[in-house]
């Protein structure tokens, strides 16, 4: 029976993202949803790596399985990082991309390319059952774009402009991103932290 291991979100895009980077494992790589989990984590870390910590080793706790969790955000340097570890939640949750996205633009209204300078932050945690908590992280660099574009992307990702590719993350095919993203970034490296351990 092949080996499985939860990845911890609820987000249906990240997981489809997760799936494609990690096709080449011997794992398979289910939801929380599908592991029978619901998703009722207090995220109360105060950086990215302390949160994704906390939602794989609160999960693996619960299941007694491998699990794998991320947290990830935008951080705009012009608005002082923000907003950063409350991406997901500025605004509110419930507040649509759409409307986030319309108003990080009109707070960077008038803001020349330069200080306009963002990126994209992902730290990756896996949880281990024999105690074995693993970390990592990666950035993809950018800037705050003057329009939202593309509809490849999700989230933040109509924004943010990438200058040595010049178009917007939500413009790249899912390969072409795959390749550039801070999650994907993360996840290689996790893959390798993982076959170093023995857990892939």
């Amino acid at each position: 029976m092949k080996k499985r291991m939860i990845f911890a979100t609820g987000n249906p895009d990240k997981l489809r993202e997760i799936r494609m980077i990690l096709s080449h494992s011997e794992m398979e790589i289910i939801s929380m949803k599908e592991a029978g989990v619901s998703d009722d984590i207090i995220e109360d870390g105060e950086t990215f790596e302390e949160n994704a910590v906390i939602k794989a080793r609160t999960i693996m706790e619960r299941t007694g399985e491998i699990v794998l969790a991320d947290d990830s955000g935008l951080e705009i340097d012009f608005l002082d990082k923000a907003p950063g570890i409350y991406s997901a939640r500025f605004m509110g949750k419930d507040t649509s991309y759409e409307i986030k996205n319309a108003v990080l633009l009109e707070k960077l209204s008038g803001v020349p390319d330069e200080e306009r300078t963002a990126r994209f932050v992902c730290a990756i945690a896996c949880a281990v059952p024999d105690g074995r908590i693993l970390t990592c992280n990666g950035v993809m660099e950018g800037i705050i774009g003057y329009e939202s574009r593309g509809e490849n992307g999700f989230g933040y990702d109509p924004i943010f402009y990438l200058p040595e590719c010049g178009c917007y993350s939500a413009e790249l095919d899912p390969v072409r991103k795959n390749e550039l993203s801070h999650r994907g970034k993360a996840l290689r490296r996790m893959r390798e932290i993982l076959l170093e351990e023995g857990i892939l």
